[in-house]
């Protein structure tokens, strides 16, 4: 694996965005490393470290990363839909009734690829833990910590779900964006607060759910307004320069500055004036989250963490000029998905073998219970690593054929053939090292 990350590496187009790849794997470690610290496992049952020191409520401000992987998810979407709506047969050019063929069938190869990338390793992870589900009935098991095990376990399909529903949203989404801009994303954002006015202020019931769309896909859609560069702290269009300097870069840094800033103080004020709780994730027994489902608080929240991560576009760009890091993030992504949907298997695995072995489990947050984290969290690491070895080859599909045509569709021209950044998903790297060298930007 160490060549083949080498060759991708050294192969990677200079135009290629390398920061998008770093908040994509970084903020799914964020959401794995914050997992395995909240769990507070007891021989009695799996409680809410954040529950039991609620004074650890205010860290969810920086470690509630879900929405920065949504908003790169709109980034890289813009940009791959974009790609195959360019490389279609009759491109730009074509008449009114091609191109709705084409565009048809290009909206198809744009699902289908992300379809195989997602739901490959999803459907394996599935079929594991339903086949032990379904032994652990037939012996009589299922209750106490093996029950709560079935359960927990499968929180991270909530994510692939919303996820999905983003990917079959993104060509009518884009072509709003391309319309209205910033004011597609006000829609949703607006329509998000009005479902929240209706929840709080009008009683009406399960209006809330509404939100599990709006505020994600507002969060998904600020990710097209970057991939046209109207967040500011970069050129559009994927390119992998940094901005200028001096009175440009500061200008540059304008847009993000105002999301960080008016994000934070929205979040600051609907929480301190408003309904909201403090914790920005799912707290055990509350009356309302801003988890599930989302709420203004939530988007707001959103909008300070993409704001706040753009600002640390410049130098985090620097750093991933050095070839050893950006190898270490061509690496994780290769597997990202896989180590997500099998974390919280590892982490519970090393709880089992813990109580299996008699090895006495301290009360959460005493001074015996955080001495003994790092061991637990690198017991996990380790497991989540030979999970990953044994599942990452359901991550990377075979790609198609570059002259097969999606359906509906004449054959591809060479000229209109899918490239890298069109066959990429959710990772980039399933793509072969010599389509990485000839890939245009996309």
């Amino acid at each position: 694996m160490g060549s083949a990350v080498r060759v991708l590496a050294e192969a990677t187009p200079a135009t290629r965005d390398r920061y998008v790849d770093l908040l994509r794997v970084g903020s799914l470690a964020v959401v794995v490393l914050g997992h395995w610290m909240m769990a507070a496992v007891t021989p009695d049952g799996v409680g809410n470290l954040l529950a039991v020191v609620p004074a650890l409520q205010p860290l969810t401000w920086l470690l509630q990363v879900m929405p920065v992987f949504f908003f790169v998810g709109g980034f890289s979407h813009a940009l791959s839909y974009r790609s195959l709506l360019r490389k279609r047969p009759g491109g730009p050019a074509a008449s009114d009734a091609s191109a709705s063929a084409s565009a048809d069938s290009v909206y198809a190869a744009f699902l289908r690829a992300r379809l195989q990338r997602l739901l490959r390793p999803t459907m394996v992870f599935v079929l594991v833990w339903g086949v032990v589900a379904l032994l652990v009935q037939l012996l009589g098991g299922g209750g106490g910590l093996t029950g709560v095990t079935l359960r927990l376990v499968t929180q991270p399909l909530w994510f692939i779900g919303i996820y999905l529903a983003m990917v079959a949203f993104t060509p009518p989404l884009l072509r709003l964006h391309e319309r209205y801009g910033w004011g597609a994303f006000a829609g949703l954002a607006g329509a998000a607060a009005t479902v929240d006015v209706l929840r709080f202020a009008a009683g009406v019931p399960y209006v809330e759910f509404l939100n599990f769309a709006f505020v994600w896909l507002a969060v998904h859609q600020l990710g097209f307004l970057r991939a046209d560069g109207r967040l500011g702290a970069g050129s559009a269009s994927g390119t992998g320069s940094t901005p200028g300097t001096g009175l440009r870069a500061l200008r540059s840094l304008r847009v993000p500055a105002l999301l960080a800033g008016g994000g934070l103080i929205g979040a600051v004020v609907l929480v301190a004036a408003g309904p909201y709780p403090l914790s920005m994730v799912g707290m055990p027994g509350e009356k309302v989250s801003n988890m599930a489902p989302p709420t203004l608080a939530l988007l707001a929240h959103g909008l300070w963490l993409v704001g706040a991560v753009e600002l640390l576009r410049a130098p985090a760009a620097r750093l991933l000029a050095r070839p050893r890091a950006w190898r270490t993030v061509v690496a994780a992504n290769g597997v990202a998905m896989t180590a997500f949907l099998w974390h919280l298997t590892a982490m519970l695995g090393v709880y089992g073998a813990l109580l299996a072995l008699d090895v006495p489990l301290p009360e959460p947050a005493t001074a015996a219970w955080w001495a003994q984290t790092p061991l637990r969290l690198a017991a996990a690491a380790v497991l989540t690593a030979a999970l990953v070895a044994a599942f990452r080859t359901f991550e990377h599909p075979a790609p198609p054929s570059a002259t097969t045509p999606a359906p509906g569709s004449a054959p591809w021209p060479p000229s209109a053939r899918p490239s890298a950044c069109s066959a990429s998903s959710a990772s980039p790297w399933s793509a072969s090292a010599a389509s990485l060298r000839a890939a245009p930007p996309c």
